[in-house]
């Protein structure tokens, strides 16, 4: 019983670690070719997971490929087939903050890399209508917060903590933030960074 328990544990893991990305690959590819090709027939958006991907993220520092769709939500579907956009937060281009957030283990790992980014860095969002680059102001792991820190969400987040890490406090700015857990193991708290918008290209 001991032994059986034991292999079953471990299918578990494996199947979180290893299975999950694998199916979340092949779901994150399937929604941006549904979303590129709903573009392609004067579609802003398409139905994924239960809820609309309606943009392509982008992020040179994790990789030439990397591509990734961004859908309305955070709902476990919705951060296992892509970027989940919180709700109330604003859209991509509009002034405000449009605040996302992935998983950095298991479900096909979006953020795995998020330590890895630097200020300077782009954040690339692709939407029917136009092409959005963001720069990044503050490094993937330059600010850790609890789980529960809602003032990261605002329009302009303002750090209670005196000194701590925010965006520059300008009213009237376009900024994105990208949230995930700090640890692998663990989801008290989460990793932070904040970055700006820079430039919008219309589509085609």
């Amino acid at each position: 019983m001991l032994v059986l328990l034991g292999l079953g544990v471990l299918g578990w893991v494996g199947w979180l670690y290893v299975g999950t990305n694998v199916v979340a690959h092949h779901r994150q590819a399937r929604v941006v070719d549904d979303l590129e090709q709903g573009w392609s027939d004067g579609h802003t958006e398409v139905r994924a997971a239960g809820t609309t991907a309606s943009a392509v993220v982008r992020i040179p520092r994790f990789g030439r490929d990397y591509r990734m769709p961004l859908l309305e939500g955070t709902s476990d579907d919705a951060l296992a087939s892509g970027i989940g956009h919180i709700d109330g937060t604003a859209e991509p281009g509009e002034e405000g903050n449009v605040v996302v957030a992935a998983h950095r283990v298991t479900h096909g790992e979006p953020f795995a890399e998020m330590p890895e980014l630097r200020p300077g860095d782009e954040v690339i969002v692709e939407t029917a209508d136009a092409t959005y680059t963001y720069v990044l102001d503050t490094g993937g792991d330059d600010l850790e917060v609890s789980f529960d820190a809602a003032w990261v969400l605002a329009a302009l987040p303002d750090n209670p903590d005196p000194g701590g890490v925010e965006p520059g406090q300008e009213p009237g700015q376009r900024l994105i933030t990208l949230t995930t857990c700090a640890e692998l193991f663990h989801t008290d708290e989460r990793l932070v960074a904040f970055g700006h918008l820079v430039s919008a290209t219309p589509r085609g």
